[in-house]
């Protein structure tokens, strides 16, 4: 985080690979609990209509834990450079004048 005055700011790239990691891990866990214990099958299944490839397979564990990365790494991207932006509006508030017009 970097400090700036009295709010600090999110690192976007940070936040990316942080979620896109810890998703990546889970839908990769999901996949062998599914097909180890038939645990979450459900689940899985659910995901594997999201993602190409993934299923309760170690083949289909690891390509549902690329997309997962992918698809973390870019939510996690918006996520952080959105909270920045808003951080921004409301340390520069829009002054009573200018909200008149």
């Amino acid at each position: 985080m970097a400090h700036n005055h009295r709010h600090a700011t999110l690192g976007v790239i940070s936040l990316g690979l942080a979620l896109g990691t810890s998703w990546a891990i889970s839908v990769f866990l999901l996949a062998i609990v599914a097909a180890a214990f038939g645990w979450g099958v459900n689940i899985a299944v659910s995901i594997q209509s999201l993602y190409l490839g993934y299923g309760p397979t170690f083949v289909g564990a690891v390509t549902g834990a690329v997309w997962a990365f992918a698809h973390g790494l870019i939510g996690g991207a918006m996520i952080g450079w959105l909270y920045n932006r808003f951080l921004l509006v409301r340390r520069h508030p829009v002054p009573a004048e200018a909200q008149k017009h």
